[in-house]
């Protein structure tokens, strides 16, 4: 853990570099609160989804994203002119951006930024319809987006040089819960597009009838945890760290505001050190993010213009409402089990082991190994929290079927490149494969597999 939160301090330095040059250049084109927030958000999310991070991103988020950041702009003016019709064009576009995802790594990417810039018109607040810089009001959004994304690009390329990050991989976006098709119908995707428009469209009737002042918290809150959705336990984890490290979030904030009178560059400054120590600390805990997001964003509504006194216990409220119609969006609607999506990432990781062990390869890929056991690692969390809560009732989880896998990735890869490929080594891999189809069956399998490569006279 000490080295990934080492590693996650210089990804957070570089995060806020991004997030400082944005700032500058956001406000030398087009001053204001406004503009200074959206390129801010932009090049966050940005410097988060590593969408631009390999060169074929960097091109398409440079033709695309300012166009898309343009079209956002102009729902959320929809969204105040006219509600209603403003959700429905929110949430059929967030719904369409997760479907088609099912197309491919291309389409990931193209989804990805259709999503972001709508997220960020639920944080920022309404651009000024008149110019307020040297850039005319109606391209100050391309302008913005533009400059998030040099910016982005540029403090990667400046981690790369002092190797503070390595090369990205088209393959390191996440497609959950599956990537290609499959027997379950509907596809993994669109249940996921069903799954968002239902949370969304629940969060923005809630909102708009119950809190017309502040529905977008609830709306932000919904997409939160049903964003990469990795079935129905990873949504319920993340709604509790969601609203537990809200309510932290809302306490430091509220003791924030009674001890300091805070605003302009001061409140900027706290801000962007929110951000920053969310990043650094998110690997420790997605709590951890959730708490210095929510105190990040109660100091940016002390920058806007004629702010209301900060509601924050209206706004934890929000935030839990959110989380439940999320929760229930996830539940309720063509679910996903969690374990399915395990199972599914363990299969995938096998049968790269079966691969870069095939005698007849042409061309061997340890590296396929690695980068299907980091999917797997990602759902680590939340099946420890369940065995967790659960092992008094019952001792053997899921979570032991990955902890078996990763004692079997490391002897797995220094036979993939060592160019060795023991028969028994293979057929524990295919037997284990096969047993992807029994969950009874995965823990046994998994665990002779790291029997047989234990004694593999290769690896020792």
């Amino acid at each position: 853990m000490s080295r990934r939160l080492f590693l996650s301090l210089r990804e957070a330095a570089l995060t806020l570099l991004a997030m400082l040059g944005t700032l500058a250049c956001t406000q030398a084109l087009a001053p204001g609160v406004a503009s200074g927030v959206l390129g801010v958000v932009l090049s966050l999310s940005l410097a988060r989804s590593h969408l631009a991070g390999e060169r074929r991103g960097a091109w398409e988020a440079l033709l695309a994203l300012p166009l898309v950041a343009l079209a956002s702009v102009g729902v959320g003016h929809l969204l105040h002119a006219a509600p209603w019709l403003g959700a429905s064009v929110f949430v059929a576009a967030m719904a369409a951006s997760i479907w088609m995802r099912r197309f491919g790594a291309r389409a990931l990417r193209a989804g990805s930024l259709i999503a972001l810039p709508l997220v960020t018109i639920l944080v920022a607040p309404p651009l000024p319809r008149g110019g307020t810089g040297s850039v005319p009001a109606v391209l100050v959004p391309v302008a913005v987006a533009v400059a998030a994304l040099a910016c982005v690009l540029l403090a990667q390329w400046l981690g790369r040089r002092l190797r503070w990050l390595a090369e990205a991989e088209p393959a390191a976006l996440d497609a959950s819960p599956a990537d290609g098709p499959g027997t379950m119908r509907p596809s993994p995707h669109t249940r996921m597009a069903l799954q968002m428009a239902v949370a969304l469209a629940a969060s923005f009737a809630v909102g708009y009838l119950a809190f017309p002042s502040h529905w977008s918290w609830i709306v932000l809150t919904a997409f939160i945890v049903n964003s990469g959705n990795r079935g129905r336990q990873d949504v319920v984890y993340k709604s509790a760290l969601r609203v537990l490290g809200a309510a932290g979030g809302t306490v430091v904030a509220m003791l924030v505001a009674h001890q300091v009178a805070i605003g302009g560059p001061l409140a900027t400054g706290a801000m962007l050190a929110s951000v920053f120590l969310g990043v650094w600390l998110r690997p420790w805990g997605y709590g951890w993010w959730a708490l210095f997001v929510t105190l990040a964003l109660a100091l940016l509504q002390t920058l806007q213009p004629a702010a209301a006194p900060l509601l924050l216990w209206q706004r934890l409220l929000e935030i839990v409402i959110g989380a439940a119609l999320g929760l229930c969006a996830a539940w309720f609607v063509f679910p996903v089990r969690s374990t399915d999506v395990l199972r599914k990432r363990i299969a995938e990781t096998l049968a790269a082991m079966s691969e870069a062990l095939d005698p007849q390869a042409a061309e061997r890929s340890p590296g396929a190994i690695v980068a299907a056991m980091k999917r797997v690692e990602q759902l680590r969390p939340s099946f420890r929290a369940r065995h967790l809560a659960l092992r008094r009732w019952q001792p053997l989880q899921p979570v032991d079927w990955i902890d078996a896998l990763a004692a079997c990735a490391a002897p797995a890869v220094a036979l993939a490149e060592r160019g060795e490929t023991p028969g028994a080594v293979r057929k524990a891999v295919g037997a284990a494969r096969k047993a992807m189809v029994d969950p009874a069956q995965v823990g046994a399998a998994l665990e002779a597999l790291r029997q047989v490569l234990e004694r593999s006279p290769a690896v020792s």
